[in-house]
């Protein structure tokens, strides 16, 4: 456990002087009987939506706290996990003087935000057997290094890591551990959310794209201390997450027995999927998988792909990612798309 731990020694200091804005929601909350609203300059005819959103999402948050087990001081929401991702660099990352961490093979925006923030990015690729190097990140860390981002299971490899290697870190890292979880739902392992409290260093982000099948509409999750949320809440934009997005999340989250359904499903899928691609000649290896995809070795990946895109089906090329050569990214569809894809392959042969 990091015993001792302040965050407003990582905090950007134009951030740690910074007053948010307040919104005229911010200014005044209802408390569920009749008013007249006249303080946001909103048209006033009633369709639905002609009135700002919650700015701090406080149902769909307080649902969140209640399924997750994290208070609701401890949750950020944000319009994609993206949105999430950029507001940790922009609160705790100053441009041109700090450096984060990344664990090559993974997920390309952490590269694409520091290079947004001016951020340096230190990249420890991971081992052989895609698991993090840790006697090789902690070697590279420095008193600028505020940020290591660890996605588990990871995208594209799509195993969890070893707790022990995270642990690790969490306890020697004197800076923010980010673990994105985008894909925790499809694996075995337990997510981290539970370790918020034993580690104030820890942050830990997960999204409703993937297992609650709502990529569409945008939703990004950070669960942290309630410092940390604090500091993010100060440089959020005032309505982030959209009227329209809250109401179709808080369905989703709250049918949680259809959302499980489909997760079953999908893993179903996902094993049966597996042996059928170990039963193709030029398939050469399918990696074990902890997420909704999988990542398949194949004899020449360019060709493969181009094959498959005549078909009209459509999969990622990963050959360009380190350690990565050869590989198509398959994700898991429904009976009838993983049939398609298998009959398709199998006329490749």
């Amino acid at each position: 456990m990091l015993k001792t731990f302040n965050i407003e020694n990582l905090v950007r200091e134009s951030v740690k002087g910074l007053k948010p804005y307040s919104s005229a929601r911010d200014e005044y909350v209802s408390d569920g009987s009749a008013m007249v609203f006249l303080d946001a300059n909103e048209n006033p005819f009633e369709n639905g939506v002609n009135r700002y959103p919650d700015p701090h999402q406080r149902s769909l948050k307080a649902l969140l706290s209640d399924q997750k087990g994290v208070s609701e001081q401890g949750i950020l929401l944000g319009n994609g996990s993206d949105e999430v991702l950029d507001l940790i660099f922009r609160a705790f990352c100053e441009p041109n003087q700090d450096n984060i961490i990344t664990l090559p093979p993974t997920y390309g925006m952490y590269k694409v935000l520091a290079g947004i923030n001016a951020v340096e990015n230190r990249e420890i690729l991971l081992t052989a057997d895609f698991q993090p190097a840790v006697d090789q990140i902690l070697g590279i860390v420095d008193d600028s290094t505020k940020l290591i981002f660890i996605c588990s299971p990871n995208n594209p490899t799509g195993n969890a890591f070893d707790s022990v290697a995270i642990w690790e870190l969490l306890d020697n890292f004197k800076g923010i551990v980010v673990i994105d979880e985008a894909y925790i739902d499809f694996s075995k392992t337990k997510s981290w959310l539970g370790q918020l409290q034993q580690y104030p260093n820890l942050i830990v982000t997960q999204t409703l794209s993937k297992a609650y099948g709502m990529a569409g509409i945008r939703l990004g999750v950070c669960y942290a201390s309630e410092e940390i949320i604090a500091i993010l809440n100060k440089i959020k934009p005032p309505y982030n997450v959209n009227q329209l997005t809250q109401e179709k999340a808080f369905a989703r989250v709250s049918d949680t027995s259809l959302v499980a359904k489909e997760v079953h499903q999908i893993l179903t899928e996902r094993n049966a999927l597996e042996k059928a691609l170990e039963e193709l000649d030029f398939v050469q290896k399918v990696y074990p998988s902890d997420a909704n995809f999988l990542l398949v070795k194949v004899d020449d990946a360019n060709k493969r792909y181009d094959e498959l895109i005549q078909n009209r089906v459509v999969v990622r090329n990963r050959s360009n990612q380190p350690l990565c050569n050869n590989t198509l990214r398959l994700t898991v569809g429904t009976p009838e798309e993983n049939k398609k894809l298998i009959a398709t392959l199998k006329q490749l042969q």
